[in-house]
């Protein structure tokens, strides 16, 4: 199924999205998209169904946000922990990563249409390197566009994305390019794989797990959780417009701490600031060589 699809909404949920949308509107969503494998078992069908179904949902989810006006999404797609499940779902999972990298490529033209910018969180040194080069080639041909965001999180752990920024940091101290005096909560919070990001206003978890799952932990720290127990294949846009409708009711309280958390996080000294700016276009390097690899 495509990356892009038209709006699936009838009539009387088009009327819904349009009266929620006279409220404030989330700017960044972050799903957990939970419960693929008991939708599997559930309809008796392969765990790689159940998946195939769960990135069906996620194009369908995707065109929701855009009626809503949400310009950007972050998606839990591949935990590093996941690599612990069987060798089969592994590699079924890494199959469905190509495929749906592969399609992103082939439809590149309705994604510069529709200005879509696809970034890809996560430690992909642990991913094959075919893959690792379709998403390297999907990051760079989108990296302009501006319209709206996907992030996908991919070989990912909050915990990994946070050691590692505080690796980067250490070497930088170590190389003499920072001083002690320029670390902060904003020069960490740049260093991580989310830096181009504002912090999601609101998180989504489907399944009626109750947890994060080491995902996105620095980054949520002011945001509104919602929890659902319809597995993830199964979700709705009345599921989605009422995750909306919690955050509009929580609006002012978490406007309020998001403000104290900012001023908490300070600003970056001219070194962080320039540290940083070297940090992003290293990345940008690497992503562009992996392309030229795969050319």
């Amino acid at each position: 199924m495509s990356w892009i699809r038209d709006s699936t909404l009838n009539w009387v949920q088009f009327l819904c999205v349009k009266v929620v949308k006279c409220g404030k509107v989330p700017r960044h969503v972050a799903f957990i998209m939970d419960g693929n494998r008991r939708y599997a078992k559930k309809n008796k069908v392969q765990k790689a169904e159940g998946h195939s179904q769960g990135f069906d949902k996620l194009a369908e989810t995707l065109q929701w946000c855009l009626d809503l006006g949400i310009p950007e999404v972050t998606v839990y797609a591949f935990s590093i922990e996941n690599f612990k499940r069987s060798q089969e779902e592994v590699d079924g999972l890494m199959e469905l990563a190509r495929q749906k990298f592969q399609r992103l490529l082939d439809e590149k033209d309705k994604l510069m249409e529709n200005g879509v910018c696809i970034r890809v969180i996560g430690n992909l040194s642990l991913l094959p390197y075919d893959v690792q080069k379709l998403i390297a080639e999907a990051m760079i041909l989108t990296k302009e566009n501006n319209k709206a965001f996907l992030n996908v999180a991919f070989a990912y752990t909050a915990r990994e994305e946070i050691a590692q920024a505080v690796r980067t940091v250490v070497s930088g101290v170590e190389r003499g390019v920072l001083q002690l005096s320029d670390v902060s909560q904003q020069l960490l919070s740049n260093c991580l794989y989310t830096s181009t990001s504002p912090d999601p206003d609101l998180l989504i978890r489907t399944s009626g797990e109750v947890r994060l799952s080491d995902f996105l932990l620095w980054q949520v720290s002011c945001s509104c959780l919602y929890f659902t127990d319809v597995l993830w294949p199964e979700f709705s846009v009345w599921h989605l417009l009422a995750a909306v409708i919690k955050y509009q009711r929580s609006y002012a309280q978490l406007a309020a701490v998001q403000h104290a958390e900012n001023v908490a996080g300070g600003a970056l000294t001219e070194h962080a600031g320039l540290f940083h700016k070297q940090l992003v276009a290293g990345r940008l390097a690497s992503l562009e060589e992996a392309c030229r690899a795969a050319a």
